[in-house]
């Protein structure tokens, strides 16, 4: 997965960045999903049992997310904090914030399946949390402080799990790899948005094994709870697509 690729080599790198801005679902999710209306919380034991005072956060996590341990490795916070949460201000997220979602995807049909914040809403967020920037800290030192900060993306495990395998309506639409072309396409508009807003530093992370996920595992009785190879090919051919 390319976040731990990231993080793997942030101790060789010497340069300090203002922030880190956060894009995706719910390997980086803070707990924005806490103040929404959907079934799609961590907001519960054991979820937190290694965080700082042993809370659950809403990260799905016993502890912290590999965000938080990128900008640790930058010198900048323990955490990241989540954009919907009231406990912080523009202060906070000044040098650190999270719009993820845990549940979301690419595709806005991934985000409704569970009612949780589609791309093109954290898309608005980060226009909101800009404006709040400038207002902070002046046009012209906001202007910089985007322009140097690592923008993650981290997202489209749920485009597949919970969308196109699970739900009729993609599947109906798309072979497999004509929605990974789709898909594909939408993460390329979105790094076209972002950049015209001003970021230049964008780290996109890739499709993690997925057929290899607990659930998976779990589920997969007729391969004795072993790996589903035909969604860790997926996975494969989509992070092809990707770098492409």
């Amino acid at each position: 997965h390319i976040l731990c690729l990231l993080l793997f080599h942030l101790n060789k790198v010497s340069a300090k960045v203002p922030a880190i801005i956060v894009f995706g679902d719910s390997s980086v999710d803070a707990g924005n999903n806490n103040f929404i209306p959907t079934v799609a919380r961590s907001n519960f034991q054991p979820y937190g049992r290694d965080f700082q005072g042993g809370k659950a956060t809403g990260r799905f996590s016993n502890g912290r997310i590999p965000t938080d341990f990128i900008a640790e490795s930058f010198g900048i916070k323990e955490s990241v904090p989540a954009y919907l949460d009231p406990k912080y201000n523009i202060s906070d997220f000044a040098t650190g914030v999270s719009f993820a979602s845990a549940a979301t995807g690419y595709d806005n049909a991934t985000s409704d399946v569970l009612s949780v914040i589609p791309l093109w809403k954290q898309l608005e967020y980060y226009k909101d949390y800009q404006k709040n920037l400038s207002s902070y800290l002046g046009e012209a030192k906001a202007k910089e402080t985007i322009s140097e900060s690592v923008h993650l993306m981290s997202m489209g495990t749920n485009d597949f799990l919970e969308n196109y395998y699970t739900m009729p309506g993609r599947a109906s639409q798309y072979t497999p790899q004509q929605y990974q072309t789709f898909l594909a396409g939408i993460a390329e508009n979105f790094i076209r948005n972002l950049y015209a807003l001003g970021a230049r530093k964008i780290s996109l992370g890739g499709l993690p094994p997925m057929g290899c996920l607990p659930l998976e595992r779990t589920t997969n009785f007729m391969g004795q709870n072993g790996c589903v190879a035909n969604f860790n090919n997926i996975a494969l051919e989509f992070n092809d697509k990707l770098k492409n």
